[in-house]
């Protein structure tokens, strides 16, 4: 019995650990740490430069992701598909939704090649050439 309960304790921790999230960011970004009201404002379009004019460049992983599905959850509190259905809305008024990589590796690439660059990957990831700005839950 105690096996069982160590062993199920276990994986609920390492369940826990691989829902979180890390949002990265490039290196030239100006900040050392963002907010969940922030990431909102910059995924939602409201806020489209960091403090030293750079452009923010803000990166999705691929819809059907789970990343995303947590992403969408933790930041907006709306399910991938509502997210999408706000950005096809900010897309009849000109503006572009936040690019997509298909991976985490290739949201670490983009990040840490494009100033201003923004994103989300799993936490169980070791970015290297990226600014971690906060971790999601």
């Amino acid at each position: 019995m105690r096996v069982l309960l160590l062993t199920s304790g276990l994986l609920w921790a390492t369940f826990g650990e691989a829902a979180e999230l890390l949002v990265v960011a490039s290196p030239q970004v100006p900040v050392e740490k963002i907010s969940v009201k922030q990431l909102a404002d910059i995924y939602a379009l409201k806020k489209t430069q960091w403090s030293n004019a750079v452009p923010i460049v803000p990166v999705n992983r691929e819809a059907s992701s789970d990343e995303r599905g947590r992403f969408s959850e933790a930041v907006f509190s709306m399910s991938a598909q509502e997210l999408a259905e706000l950005w096809n809305k900010l897309r009849f008024e000109g503006k572009s939704p936040p690019l997509t990589q298909i991976s985490d590796h290739a949201v670490v690439g983009f990040v840490r090649s494009v100033p201003g660059a923004i994103g989300y990957i799993s936490a169980d990831q070791a970015p290297t050439g990226v600014k971690i700005l906060l971790r999601l839950q």
